[in-house]
């Protein structure tokens, strides 16, 4: 059953996390180094890698290619992380999968100097085999934590992307914005194109001296692309982008805020690099626009329900937090907002609630349904340093709670702090309706006072 194949594959999480590409690239070389067989397009940054990426797949489908797409985490369903084509991994394709690549593991793991993959290097792995096996025309790849040994890095891409960088996870990957963006560096290869997005200065720096090392031609993609917001709305925003390449014209984006304009820049620019590569003639203005106008990422200014406005967003970490604010304050104005946020305890919590001190008038601090979670009295406790009414409660109460008091207020609901709760109320969403769990399918959740849309 496919429910025991992948509780055994989340039994690899106790292997923790590990640096290095060693064992992936022993584990691929017995499947046949599938990686090898593939065009990539490999995409890293500390906010924005999964928007660029769902950009970059949806215009690549459009322009008549089969493409795989690879991403982290999933929100509810694990078969979100491999698609091919729009579609996620069937169970049948992805039990057959788990299983092939389990007897490898086996093997490297007996290996004199071999050990057991992680979960995430089993997961590459598997995701490498599977686009090769359905003969992808190219692959869209996120990379995970960092980039110069995240798992991902096997690859020799076609082109790199490095949305943005700002500080994370500083214990794997340095304490300063310089260290960080050497770890991101780390996917530039050797005479391939690199596309960046707005950096700040010492990371820039950094990767320009990579670029340079490895005479990789870098482009920035604000000196490239011209992206002007026409309009914006809890639909959307309508978009005028031109290129040095491409003169797109207007473009409605489903995805919310100035940061995805700035995504919207740098997935345009990698797809101008690509045009001019064998193959990938099919990518024109047309097929930009008709990539652009029907892309959605769950869970980024995820619009719930529009009246009263219930917005969903895995924003988690300081910069993320600014700018979920930021779009607050440009799609809401100054109508009341209740927020309802969990968080993981490795988190900066105090400072990613920061920003919306003088937004928020009311508070649901909820558990996330993982070991890392943030204890709600703690997460409460940080709240109330804000002056805020802030209330402990379970995710399911709190949503509800939240959108019977924005109906009664005049005010908005913005669920936020993890890509966990974002699966969570996702889940749960979906669950009041009978919904399967893809978080791109529509989905109803039933409240005091109307209905929430997914």
């Amino acid at each position: 059953m496919l429910s025991e194949t992948l509780a055994r594959l989340y039994r690899l999480h106790t292997e923790g996390i590990k640096f290095g590409l060693e064992i992936e690239q022993v584990l691929l070389a017995r499947l046949g180094n599938p990686e090898k067989q593939l065009a990539c397009v490999h995409v890293a940054g500390t906010n924005g890698k999964g928007s660029v990426c769902a950009m970059l797949e949806a215009v690549l489908r459009a322009s008549g290619l089969s493409v795989g797409f690879y991403s982290s985490p999933h929100l509810v369903r694990f078969h979100e992380r491999i698609r091919v084509d729009g579609q996620c991994i069937s169970d049948a394709e992805l039990e057959t999968a788990i299983c092939r690549v389990e007897k490898e593991a086996a093997a490297v793991a007996k290996m004199p100097d071999g050990r057991p993959p992680t979960f995430f290097e089993f997961v590459t792995a598997l995701a490498f085999d599977y686009f090769q096996q359905r003969k992808v025309d190219v692959a869209v790849l996120e990379t995970g934590m960092g980039g110069r040994l995240d798992a991902t890095n096997v690859v020799t891409p076609l082109l790199s992307v490095i949305t943005g960088i700002s500080i994370e996870h500083t214990a794997y990957l340095g304490p300063d914005l310089a260290s960080i963006a050497r770890e991101k560096a780390g996917i530039v290869k050797p005479g391939r194109p690199v596309i960046v997005g707005p950096l700040p200065d010492p990371a820039m720096t950094v990767i320009g001296c990579m670029a340079r090392d490895r005479r990789a031609r870098l482009v920035r993609a604000e000196e490239t692309v011209s992206v002007r917001r026409v309009s914006q709305s809890l639909k959307g925003q309508k978009l005028a982008v031109s290129s040095s390449v491409f003169d797109v014209g207007a473009v409605n984006l489903k995805m919310l805020g100035r940061h995805q304009m700035a995504n919207a820049a740098v997935a345009v620019a990698a797809l101008g690099e690509l045009a001019g590569m064998p193959g990938f003639g099919g990518i024109t203005p047309d097929t930009l626009k008709a990539g652009l106008n029907t892309v959605s990422w769950p869970g980024r200014f995820q619009v719930l329900r529009e009246s009263p406005p219930v917005i969903l967003d895995g924003a988690h970490n300081p910069e993320a937090g600014d700018r979920l604010v930021e779009t607050l304050g440009e799609i809401l104005k100054k109508i009341p907002l209740g927020l309802v946020v969990g968080m993981c305890a490795d988190k900066d919590s105090a400072q990613f609630l920061k920003p919306f001190k003088r937004l928020v008038r009311r508070c649901w601090a909820v558990p996330l349904n993982i070991e890392r979670s943030l204890p709600v009295e703690a997460m409460a406790g940080l709240a109330r340093t804000h002056g805020w009414d802030v209330t402990e409660s379970t995710v399911e109460a709190a949503l509800r709670e939240a959108v019977q008091w924005a109906a009664a207020n005049r005010g908005a609901v913005c669920i936020a702090g993890s890509l966990y709760l974002v699966g969570e109320v996702l889940a749960l969403v979906g669950k009041e309706k009978g919904w399967e769990g893809s978080p791109a399918r529509s989905a109803t959740l039933s409240v005091a006072g109307g209905t929430v849309h997914g």
